[in-house]
């Protein structure tokens, strides 16, 4: 293996990885912190990767896109979680809502600090170009991942955030747009549309991220 392949590997996939293992314990830590062990008892709230390895997700989907020269991203095996363990006084919907909402939270806090990270480095230590890619792209990468988990659409987080926020005489037709939400997103991508709904913000949210760090240093 070439060592501009194992940079590209370090640079990419290693964020890549280690985002998206964040973002699944947060779910199941705030799960947990809402009453329901269930994460806990299958082992799920580690930040060791394997039990969070999805085999298309995680390590195909990140190889291919970063062979082809794509933006890389990928997801790992989804956190159980049974709203019905929730304690006695904590709503099941804003519960659920709660634990969707962890995941992409927690990438926006890994984002903001990486962009820190990145100006602190390009300020005041210099090191390889490769370095201060890392860090850059571990901003992009969880940036990425908070926005497009917000998306509204089943199996998406931002379904679940949605569903927190709705009144019960919509649950019929949530129920049917999980049905076919993976479609959806599917033909989102395929169409491009996808890209024109999460780049806008990803850019803003970018460009804020680090002009915060670069104003206070």
């Amino acid at each position: 293996m070439g060592f501009d392949v194992i940079a590209r590997i370090a640079i990419w996939v290693v964020p890549v990885l280690f985002s998206i293992v964040i973002h699944e314990v947060a779910h199941g830590w705030m799960a947990y912190r809402l009453g329901d062990p269930t994460a806990k008892y299958m082992g799920r709230l580690t930040l060791n990767p394997i039990p969070h390895i999805d085999p298309l997700g995680t390590l195909i989907l990140p190889l291919i896109l970063l062979i082809l020269g794509g933006p890389v991203f990928g997801w790992a095996k989804p956190v159980p979680f049974n709203p019905q363990n929730f304690h006695s006084h904590v709503n099941i919907r804003r519960g659920s809502m709660w634990v969707a909402l962890a995941g992409p939270g927690s990438n926006l806090i890994l984002a903001f600090i990486a962009s820190f990270v990145l100006v602190i480095l390009r300020k005041f230590i210099p090191l390889p170009a490769a370095a201060y890619m890392f860090f850059s792209a571990f901003v992009g990468i969880n940036l990425f991942l908070a926005l497009l988990n917000l998306v509204p659409i089943p199996p998406l987080d931002g379904s679940k955030i949605l569903w927190g926020f709705l009144p019960p005489k919509y649950d019929p037709y949530f129920m049917m747009l999980e049905r076919y939400g993976f479609f959806i997103i599917v033909i989102l991508l395929g169409s491009g549309a996808l890209s024109h709904i999460v780049l806008p913000p990803f850019k803003f949210l970018y460009a804020l991220f680090l002009s915060i760090p670069q104003f206070l240093f």
